[in-house]
């Protein structure tokens, strides 16, 4: 296992078990499910299949067990899950079958599912950000008033207080708070453009259909899919190298603060050596430097995955599959850490 996040032992230190389940394969398999199963019943509703023939599919689709095996093998051979998935659904369907997928493209069940990963991811982010505001709260009010030795450019300054030092870990929380709130309406939406992105195949019912399924999965409703537009996923990525930068700074002030000779922090619980048995090393505060630096390197990836040519991409699309997970959940790692981390403090300021 080479994932650090799903290591047998490295996943103590880097997995978020809660940010992981939204984007693991079952997660995945069950947003595509739904995506279906709107899409059969808004089909229905539109008058583009009869609608019993669309409740038939619905049902069908939802009590399915899909074949893993078969769908790795068809993703190997077509370059996306979809197709295979469909063949598994519309079999399942029997003769309800036309009532399965009609109009829409892998692109639309895909970026869909990615769409509720976002808007999930967003929820636990924003509640995990509010808690550490409260945390960091908490040290200002118990140690605020201490004096600590300020230090530009890694040198002794002048005299600050603690409060002077936890402003600037504190402060950036409201902005993100700010950012994930304005983010979800821009990625929280429904995937639904067909062959070509332009929706043609379902005719003048289009706006219906798309209206339908955005609702059915609480899902915005763009005038037009986002196919070839990935600036909403880019900004998703750019959000959690922001919010995980921040708790970065945070871990290499309280590292530094805790070095020996310096002692401006105690910490509880911090992490022991198997050579050197006085040793306490601030593992959460290194931790949280080490993911911040891996989302700095990964967001450049989603910036490179904007280049979707044309109408579709499969290059950059697949770019993205690659990374939003592990940025999402190594984010949610830096806040939980970053709360432990807070938790931990028993001291802060000069040395007796």
């Amino acid at each position: 296992m080479s994932d650090v996040f799903t290591h047998p032992w490295l996943g103590g230190l880097f997995a978020d078990d809660e940010i992981a389940a939204l984007w693991r394969p079952e997660a995945q398999l069950a947003a595509m499910q739904a995506f279906e199963i709107a899409w059969s019943r808004a089909l229905g509703r539109a008058g583009l299949v009869p609608e019993a023939e669309a409740e038939q599919a619905a049902l069908a689709i939802g009590a399915m067990h899909f074949d893993l095996d078969d769908l790795r093998r068809g993703t190997g051979q077509d370059g996306v899950v979809v197709p295979r998935l469909v063949a598994q659904m519309k079999a399942a369907a029997g003769v309800a079958k036309g009532a399965v997928h009609r109009g829409a493209t892998s692109q639309d069940v895909i970026d869909t599912a990615l769409a509720l990963a976002m808007r999930d991811t967003i929820s636990v982010l924003e509640q995990r950000v509010a808690a550490l505001d409260v945390a960091l709260s908490d040290l200002d009010a118990r140690f605020g008033a201490a004096p600590l030795m300020g230090r530009t450019r890694m040198q002794a300054a002048t005299m600050v207080t603690v409060a002077d030092r936890v402003a600037p870990w504190r402060l950036p929380l409201a902005d993100h708070r700010a950012r994930l709130a304005a983010l979800t309406p821009r990625v929280a939406k429904v995937q639904i453009g067909g062959a070509s992105g332009d929706r043609a195949a379902l005719g003048p019912a289009a706006d219906r259909v798309a209206a339908d399924v955005a609702g059915a999965l609480g899902l915005g409703n763009p005038v037009r899919a986002w196919h070839a537009m990935r600036d909403g996923v880019a900004e998703f990525a750019s959000v959690l190298s922001l919010i995980s930068g921040t708790l970065g700074k945070i871990g290499q002030d309280i590292a530094l603060m805790a070095q020996q000779g310096i002692g401006e922090i105690s910490l509880s619980g911090g992490g022991t050596s198997s050579a050197m048995a006085h040793k306490q090393n601030p593992v959460l505060a290194e931790l949280l430097v080490t993911l911040a630096r891996f989302n700095a390197v990964q967001v450049s990836a989603l910036h490179q995955a904007m280049g979707h040519e044309q109408e579709r991409s499969g290059a950059a699309w697949a770019l993205e599959w690659m990374v939003l997970p592990q940025m999402a959940e190594a984010t949610g790692r830096a806040l939980s850490a970053g709360l432990d981390l807070c938790a931990q403090i028993t001291r802060m300021g000069e040395p007796c």
